[in-house]
């Protein structure tokens, strides 16, 4: 297939940093230019170092990707947030997380206190405001409809004119089906959702693929090596192993399964449509069984292509890959002579990592089709792609959302334990490429810092709004403008300091997620059992493994009781029954539920709180905030990360860089007043909350932002609490 014929091509290795041929053209002037977002999940830098200048081993091929950063700017200093969620709400919001509650990847139980607000000035509203059209296309994990009363229409809620997209409980692919729909023999699963080759145990090479409408055909191992199971899977269908088409369809079959990354409800949202326009499971539409990165580009290239001339939009393309479950993308997007096709253990840590390579080079195959089909670039004869974006009328810029999984980081010369979800280098440093017609001396690369906040300035910048802050007041804004580093080569730093953030998000009764020890990491960032297991990982919460973990004889550990019916609800508890129970934890981590990071040029703080494990009592201990301190060296070829903590007593220039950092520090999470019954974010407690409470509490009276005591309810004890605070006026404690 055309769209993953460049995933073979490896000669753009050469033409890497070599500007285009049209480099020396001041940019042309484009009033209003569209944007094209493009958001890769748990895509850290790490991924594509190469592009960046840095070394790293086993890196995916990404030659369009590659293409992309010759053609425009690389900004090699870029923080995100630790995770999904808390990430996206603030580049589309351009706030940290402390300001939003939006604090951690958003699970079934997270309040809607602990999602986007309606009330803010997301991106899309931002740019209605000169005219824009704005359409999001992908994974949206911003709300979630369980606690969410705009449910599966929170993102025409938020602004989005157009959405087509997943909105999974919990927010991200489901897990794989082991049965691969349901054919499955007993005894027999399928690690990554379909029937394996001949040579796996249940395995096939020959098979009957049926669709969801009845039809079927007649599938061999290809000729480029993959299992008739997978040519079925890729093709939407269900494999019946070592048979011939029937007229009539087996009706063992079970099309309503989920299947990670291939099988998903799909949600539309427009203005002239309601939630109900959905496609659930089971479906005979594709479209829910379509490979999600390729679901995402075939709406994007359509509603892109049906723009109406003259009017300004922006189309963010939001991608699941690289988010776990991993599994293979299409055969077709597997390079020439991969030896492994169809053979991949997906439950497996070290095929997991060659799987993760995979789905990042389908996203770069896909970036290709994606630019060709919208008319933003072409192929050159022998099939790659030609972007000349000083001769468009559309901002591209494509970002990671956060870091890399621990199981898929590039080390060295990063580090797995230090990733996704903590506060480390590994965790928020992120890829980001921009490219387009205000861009001037493309082919360079920006160093100084800059936070995907700064992003939601950039949308602005483009679509000309000249004061950003003003448009969100009396909201504080944490975004920096962005545009200067396209149009001058020479400007100077606009960020003096850098900032990073997660931590839990909002439940009833202060609640967090049960425990999940994946490898020698104790967590509580998975949000259920399924996304604990889609980890690898090992769940302690209320639906633990069955049968439950059991104490050795008394004889051997008289200290061990019997796990709760319940589960843990810390992981300091795991530690303390394992030890009790004689098994070594000493090289088990707690990942910190809170963690928060600063940094200037040179050094950086990180704060992290926990709960930790005594082992000397086999015990918890009180909560604890702790402070660490590192020097930054993002030098290339190899970064030196934040492993080893600055030797103490500190230098005099170390210990000025600490105290300014930790002052720093205080006074951003100072910024934002407590403002008790103020519920649309206004900062002001009037009749306007009086009337946004009632609406909530007259629509279902479940959690809203208008849950002030964070009980799940919208109702009259939150009214209460508005009447109290009524002509509260927060703005001056800011």
């Amino acid at each position: 297939m055309l769209r993953y014929a460049l995933l073979a091509l490896g000669l753009f290795g050469l033409l890497l940093f070599a500007p285009p041929s049209h480099s020396r053209k001041p940019p042309r002037p484009v009033a209003r230019p569209n944007i094209l977002f493009v958001v890769m999940d748990d895509v850290g830098i790490d991924q594509v170092a190469h592009v960046f200048g840095f070394d790293a081993e086993n890196q995916p091929s990404t030659p369009n990707i590659d293409q992309i950063a010759a053609a425009g700017v690389r900004f090699g200093n870029t923080w995100a947030m630790p995770a999904c969620s808390t990430s996206r709400a603030v580049f589309f919001e351009g706030r940290f997380p402390f300001r939003t509650s939006v604090l951690g990847a958003l699970g079934p139980l997270d309040l809607a206190n602990s999602m986007v607000s309606p009330f803010e000035t997301t991106a899309p509203k931002l740019l209605a405001k000169r005219g824009y059209e704005s359409a999001l296309f992908g994974k949206f994990h911003i709300a979630l409809q369980g606690n969410d009363p705009a449910g599966l229409a929170a993102p025409r809620n938020l602004g989005w004119s157009f959405f087509a997209g997943w909105m999974d409980p919990t927010g991200d692919p489901s897990s794989i089906d082991k049965t691969a729909g349901g054919v499955a023999p007993d005894g027999i699963s399928y690690p990554c959702g379909f029937v394996p080759s001949a040579k796996q145990r249940g395995g096939a090479d020959a098979g009957a693929c049926y669709q969801a409408d009845g039809t079927c055909n007649q599938l061999t191992t290809s000729s480029t090596g993959a299992p008739p199971g997978q040519t079925c899977r890729d093709q939407g269908g269900i494999l019946v192993r070592n048979a011939t088409c029937q007229s009539s369809m087996p009706d063992t079959l079970l099309f309503g399964n989920f299947n990670s990354h291939f099988v998903s409800p799909v949600v539309y949202n427009s203005p002239q449509s309601t939630p109900e326009n959905t496609l659930p499971l089971p479906t005979t539409d594709p479209r829910a069984r379509t490979f999600r990165a390729d679901f995402a580009v075939d709406e994007a290239i359509s509603w892109i292509n049906q723009r109406p001339p003259g009017r300004p939009w922006m189309a963010t393309v939001s991608f699941a890959s690289d988010h776990t479950p991993l599994v293979p993308p299409p055969a077709a997007g597997t390079p020439p002579g991969n030896a492994t096709i169809g053979d991949f253990d997906c439950s497996s840590t070290d095929d997991q990592r060659l799987i993760s390579n995979l789905l990042i080079e389908s996203v770069d195959a896909e970036l290709s089709r994606l630019l060709v089909q919208t008319g933003l670039a072409t192929l050159n004869g022998d099939g790659s792609l030609n972007y000349q974006p000083l001769g468009t009328d559309t901002m591209l810029i494509v970002l990671g959302d956060n870091g890399s999984l621990g199981t898929t980081v590039k080390e060295p010369p990063f580090d797995s334990t230090r990733a996704k979800g903590t506060a480390y280098q590994t965790g928020v440093w992120v890829p980001l490429l921009v490219a387009g017609p205000l861009v001037n001396t493309p082919g360079r690369s920006v160093t100084q810092m800059v936070n995907v906040a700064d992003l939601f300035s950039l949308f602005g910048e483009i679509a000309g709004i000249a004061d950003v802050r003003r448009e969100v007041a009396p909201r504080l804004l944490d975004a920096e403008p962005m545009l200067p580093y396209l149009q001058n080569p020479l400007q100077a730093p606009i960020r003096p300091w850098n900032f990073t953030q997660v931590g839990v998000n909002l439940q009833v009764g202060g609640a967090t997620y049960a425990p999940c020890v994946i490898g020698n990491e104790c967590t509580q960032i998975p949000v259920s059992k399924t996304v604990c297991d889609d980890n690898n990982g090992v769940w302690w919460g209320k639906d633990y493994e069955d049968p439950p973990p059991q104490c050795p004889p008394a004889s051997e550990a008289p200290n061990c009781q019997p796990v709760p019916a319940d589960g843990f609800t810390k992981c300091c508890e795991v530690l303390a029954w394992e030890a009790s129970a004689n098994i070594d934890v000493s090289s088990i981590t707690i990942t910190p539920l809170e963690a928060v990071a600063i940094r200037n040029d040179s050094y950086k703080l990180v704060q992290n709180t926990l709960t930790p494990y005594v082992p000397e009592d086999q015990s918890c201990g009180s909560p604890t905030t702790s402070n660490e301190f590192y020097a930054i060296d993002e030098a290339t070829p190899t970064p030196t990360l934040d492993e080893t903590q600055l030797d103490t007593p500190l230098t005099s220039d170390q210990q000025q860089a600490y105290d300014y950092l930790t002052e720093q520090l205080q006074t951003v999470l100072n910024s934002e007043p407590e403002c008790r019954g103020d519920g649309n974010g206004d900062l002001v407690v009037d009749r306007k909350d009086l009337r946004d409470w009632r609406r909530f509490a007259n629509t279902g009276g479940l959690s809203s932002v208008y849950d002030l005591n964070l009980d799940g309810l919208t109702n009259g004890n939150d009214e209460r609490i508005v009447r109290a605070n009524l002509g509260l006026d927060c703005r001056a404690a800011r």
